[in-house]
């Protein structure tokens, strides 16, 4: 893994060992309200799903292609990211990054006015892009500003700021879009073509107040001084990186396991306006209120197995999840009512620490590869424009609860890599088996 060019010959061993080294704090704090940021761009997109099929008359697949063109963004811009990085540093990543997103954001406005399903795809696409070169470098980043022994613990902490913003972008949804759209009697939506206008208008408006703060914050993490990661040369040698990790088996299935996960995490939530209202009969700002819970229970269960994580391995709390994921997601398709709901909403608790975790695992020693390697891990978020569109096309086919089936074969795909990735995990002293 690579280093980073600080004063670390004047450290003890105890402040190279510690999660953020001296020095290191704001850099980290900057960093992890990264997180922060792009959690609320996905969390404000995946209920709009619904939101979009009644604007435009669309299918539950046909609406789903909103995820496809966000998480597709990640796939492409993932590689260009690592490429940016190599030549450059991970902070020149983060600032393009950063700009695309907000560039994205803004571009929601012409296709507000135009009304064109198409172009509310393409900002969605741009917008994606630059979380995609975003993460690429934000997640490596986080991992080498301390020692490679705490580099999974020191993710799994820049993470835990994630469902600070995924709750924020749910209560975005909820409180600037979800209440202002039109309903019928019965508190579902009901938008007539009279009203597309004005709806799209309530759409767009929280993403023009994310971009004006994402302008303020790119200016904080260019003026400030941040540790840089050197490596011994900055020549990119795409092909032999590349050769090394598609011969390292447990880094190719860690991509595969997050590519599974990435869609079933998109997949449960954005389902989850459809499941909730049809078992509990209530209307969609219940089924947000739901889904509020679940993003909170997320956020604190990250905290919790980032705790954990200084007395198990990693892997053993991966396996552990993975498990209860499992039980849970049969709960849902099988039981269904209150049970079933309640159930769902567990399933975040445990989906909480699958993504740093898999690509901590997934990434561990792999010295100068790490920045081809993060990208390969940022591209498997591709799998949430491949797996949420399925499960739209299921939900259709054969109903909502049914459609839960193909987040439980993830889930079995996610056990399966943190039984095999064990044997790889670096093993720190500090914690037990």
């Amino acid at each position: 893994m690579s280093t980073i060019s600080s004063n670390s010959e004047t450290e003890s061993p105890n402040d190279q060992h510690r999660v953020i080294p001296p020095g290191a704090v704001w850099p980290f704090f900057l960093l992890s309200s990264c997180f922060l940021w792009w959690a609320i761009a996905n969390n404000l997109t995946d209920p709009l799903v619904r939101v979009f099929k009644e604007i435009f008359g669309m299918s539950t697949f046909g609406a789903s292609a909103i995820q496809f063109a966000f998480y597709f963004g990640y796939f492409c811009m993932a590689l260009p990211g690592a490429l940016i990085a190599r030549r450059s540093s991970y902070k020149s990543g983060v600032l393009v990054g950063l700009g695309l997103y907000a560039v994205g954001c803004f571009l929601l406005y012409p296709a507000m006015l135009v009304q064109q399903f198409a172009l509310f795809c393409f900002a969605y696409y741009v917008l994606a892009c630059g979380l995609g070169i975003l993460e690429t470098n934000a997640n490596p980043y986080v991992m080498v500003l301390g020692s490679e022994e705490s580099a999974t613990r020191r993710l799994n902490f820049a993470q835990s700021f994630n469902p600070i913003g995924s709750v924020i972008g749910i209560v975005m949804c909820q409180w600037m879009i979800m209440a202002k759209l039109p309903k019928d009697e019965s508190g579902a939506l009901s938008i007539s073509p009279e009203q597309s206008s004005e709806s799209l208008n309530t759409v767009i408006y929280p993403y023009l107040t994310v971009a004006a703060i994402l302008g303020l914050v790119w200016v904080l993490i260019l003026t400030t001084k941040m540790p840089k990661a050197s490596d011994d040369d900055d020549e990119i040698h795409f092909v032999d990186t590349a050769s090394r990790l598609l011969a390292n088996r447990n880094y190719v299935f860690s991509v595969f396991a997050q590519f599974c996960y990435v869609g079933t995490q998109i997949s449960v939530w954005t389902y989850t306006n459809f499941y909730i209202p049809e078992q509990l009969e209530v209307s969609q700002e219940v089924a947000l209120q739901w889904h509020t819970g679940a993003l909170i229970l997320f956020g604190c269960a990250r905290w919790v197995f980032t705790g954990l994580m200084s007395r198990f391995r990693p892997s053993s709390l991966l396996i552990f999840a993975a498990i209860m994921a499992c039980a849970m997601t049969v709960t849902v398709v099988f039981v269904g009512g209150k049970p079933g709901v309640i159930a769902l909403v567990c399933i975040s608790g445990f989906m909480s620490l699958m993504f740093p975790t898999i690509f901590g695992l997934g990434c561990a020693n792999l010295g100068q590869d790490t920045k081809l390697a993060s990208s390969g891990q940022i591209m498997a978020i591709v799998g949430g424009a491949i797996i949420t569109p399925l499960q739209g096309w299921l939900v259709d086919q054969r109903g909502v609860s049914q459609s839960y089936l193909l987040p439980l074969a993830c889930f079995v795909v996610i056990g399966l890599y943190a039984a095999y990735g064990r044997k790889h995990e670096h093993e720190d002293p500090a914690l037990s088996t």
